[in-house]
C-alpha cells in the first residue's frame, strides 16, 4: 500500500468513525449522565477505551460474526432494551456507591457498543483494505471524537433534560435499522419479488456476490432463494420499522417516568 493510498484509507476510516461514533457518544453520555463529575469522566474514559478496543476486535472478526443468522435482529432487540433502560433509569441511583455506579455505567457502555458495532464494522474493515496497521491507527484517532462528543452530550442532557429522549430515540432507530438489515428477517417484512439483485444488495449495504454466498445460490437466483415475505411491505418503507421502535421506546420511557412520579406523589 502506497503512501497516498494509506492516507486516503486513514481519512476514510476517520470519516466513517466520525459518523458512526455519534451512536457511541450517545450511549456513553446516557450511561454516565447521573454520575458525579469525577466518576463521570472516569466512566467516559474507560467506556471510550473499551468502545475502540471492541471495534478493533469486531472489525477483525466482522465477516464471521455477520454470517451468523439472526445476529443483527438479536442485537437490535437488545438495543431496544438498553434504550428503554437508559431512558427510565432511576434518578436516585446517585445514592449508590460511586464505584458501583461507574462499573454499571462502563458495563452498559461496553454491552451497547458491542451490539451497535456489529452493524458498522464492515465499513471500517473495507476502508482498511486488510491493512491492520491502518485499521488500528484510524480507530485510535476516533477516541478523542468519542470522548469529546460524549462530554458535549452530557452537558446538553443536563442543560436540557428532554434531550435524553433524542439520545434514546437514536439508539432505538439504530435498533430498527439493524433488524432491517438482517438477511433472514428483512425478507419476511419486505417484498423483494419485484426488485433486482442489485437493489436488494443496496438495501442490505452488501454486494450481489456476498448475498449469493449468504443465500447459497447464484447471483441470478438471489430473489428466489430469499424467504417468502409475510408482511409484504415495499422496501421503500424501510423507515417504518425504525420509526415504530423509536416511538415505542420514547413513549414507554415517558410513561414509566410519569407513572413513577405519580407514585412518589401519592406516597
Amino acid at each position: 500500500m502506497g503512501a497516498n493510498e494509506f492516507i486516503a484509507g486513514l481519512l476514510a476510516i476517520c470519516v466513517i468513525n466520525l459518523v458512526l461514533s455519534g451512536d457511541n457518544a450517545v450511549v456513553i453520555a446516557l450511561a454516565s449522565r447521573n454520575l458525579p463529575d469525577k466518576q463521570r469522566k472516569l466512566a467516559i474514559f474507560w467506556g471510550s477505551f473499551a468502545a475502540i478496543a471492541l471495534r478493533v476486535v469486531l472489525t477483525i472478526v466482522a465477516v464471521m460474526l455477520l454470517k451468523i443468522p439472526y445476529l443483527q435482529t438479536i442485537g437490535g432487540l437488545l438495543l431496544v432494551w438498553i434504550g428503554i433502560k437508559l431512558l427510565v433509569s432511576e434518578e436516585d441511583e446517585e445514592d449508590m456507591e460511586a464505584s458501583s455506579n461507574v462499573v454499571t455505567a462502563i458495563k452498559t457502555i461496553v454491552v451497547a457498543d458491542l451490539i451497535m458495532s456489529l452493524d458498522n464494522v464492515l465499513a471500517v474493515a473495507a476502508a482498511s483494505k486488510g491493512n491492520f496497521t491502518l485499521l488500528i491507527i484510524g480507530l485510535v484517532i476516533s477516541i478523542p471524537i468519542i470522548i469529546v462528543g460524549s462530554q458535549l452530550l452530557v452537558w446538553l442532557m443536563n442543560k436540557f433534560p428532554a434531550f435524553v429522549y433524542v439520545g434514546a430515540g437514536l439508539i432505538a432507530w439504530t435498533a430498527g435499522e439493524m433488524i432491517n438489515t438482517d438477511k433472514k428477517i428483512a425478507p419476511l417484512i419486505y417484498n423483494f419479488s419485484h426488485a433486482s439483485a442489485e437493489e436488494v444488495a443496496h438495501f442490505f449495504n452488501s454486494s450481489v456476490e456476498e448475498l449469493a454466498k449468504f443465500y447459497k445460490t447464484t447471483t441470478d437466483g438471489i430473489i428466489q432463494a430469499m424467504p417468502q415475505s409475510v408482511l409484504n411491505l415495499p422496501e421503500s418503507l424501510e423507515w417504518v420499522l425504525p420509526a415504530i421502535i423509536t416511538v415505542f421506546v420514547c413513549a414507554y420511557g415517558w410513561w414509566v417516568k410519569n407513572h413513577r412520579k405519580q407514585q412518589s406523589v401519592t406516597e
